[in-house]
């Protein structure tokens, strides 16, 4: 392998790792250069093991002879090797803009998304989880975790929900944003149809009036649970194009959950009703 190490935080070749806190410019920039970046031990290695191909590595030295496995491994596949930098603590805060506590950083290619129809199975049951706009990188992570420990099967993205390869939503999904199927829709609420086409429910988690008990809702095989963005929640076309409207009760006078707590009893909820 190829290590490199680094004095000066204005090093182009770090170009990748730069001002990483900036959600604006990571969200636009990241894409465009085909990248994303895995944050700690753990998620890289999640990334490595679902087939994620590294651009290069960057770390702080203490983290360098711990992490000499994982890199040899990485080195022999990839042709030339791939660059590993290694700085102090000081530099890599005024590269990254934060404190690096988690070993190690890698910048990953992006693979290319599959379509909905090659993520979703053609028959058979699945719970399918639709993310409609939302736009916290923290609650969108929150959610690919969950829908990860709890059993559903997929996730869909809105075209203006936020990323899930952004680093905070990767890293608060401990890496389960590479082991959950997903994909973007290029189309919502549209999509919908397109899920009905394929055998789905479209069912809209949302306080309306018509809206069923969780516990009441007559599970179909194949459900298409939405969840609308933060303060908003679904939109009036989101939930028009539904199916039907369903509630997590609530008590002590709570209206309701933030979106990622409602995923995860909502998910569990119905992961449930299928197993009786």
């Amino acid at each position: 392998m190829t290590i490199i190490r680094i004095a000066d935080p204005s090093d182009e070749r770090l170009s990748d790792y730069v001002s990483l806190t900036d959600v604006a410019l990571r969200s636009r920039s990241e894409p465009e250069k085909g990248l994303f970046i895995a944050e700690s031990t753990s998620v890289i290695e999640r990334a490595l093991e679902a087939g994620m191909r590294p651009r290069s590595f960057l770390m702080e030295e203490r983290w360098l002879e711990p992490l000499l496995p994982l890199l040899d491994s990485v080195d022999a596949g990839e042709s030339g090797g791939v660059p590993v930098f290694v700085a102090d603590r000081t530099v890599l805060r005024s590269i990254t803009g934060f404190t690096v506590h988690r070993g190690a950083l890698a910048a990953m290619r992006r693979p290319a998304l599959p379509s909905v129809r090659e993520i979703l199975p053609a028959a058979g049951p699945c719970l399918a989880v639709v993310l409609e706009d939302i736009v916290d990188h923290t609650n969108v992570g929150a959610i690919f975790r969950s829908v990860a420990a709890l059993g559903a099967d997929a996730v869909l993205v809105t075209p203006r929900c936020a990323d899930p390869f952004y680093r905070r939503s990767v890293r608060v999904s401990m890496g389960t944003v590479f082991q959950v199927p997903w994909t973007r829709v290029s189309r919502w609420p549209e999509g919908a149809d397109e899920l009905r086409g394929m055998g789905f429910t479209v069912a809209a988690l949302a306080l309306t009036p018509e809206a069923i008990d969780l516990a009441d809702f007559s599970l179909s095989d194949r459900t298409a649970l939405v969840l609308g963005t933060e303060g908003d929640g679904i939109s009036d076309a989101g939930l028009d194009a539904a199916d039907c409207h369903v509630r997590i009760p609530m008590a002590g006078g709570v209206d309701s959950l933030n979106v990622a707590a409602a995923a995860a009893v909502a998910i569990w909820e119905l992961r449930r009703t299928r197993s009786r």
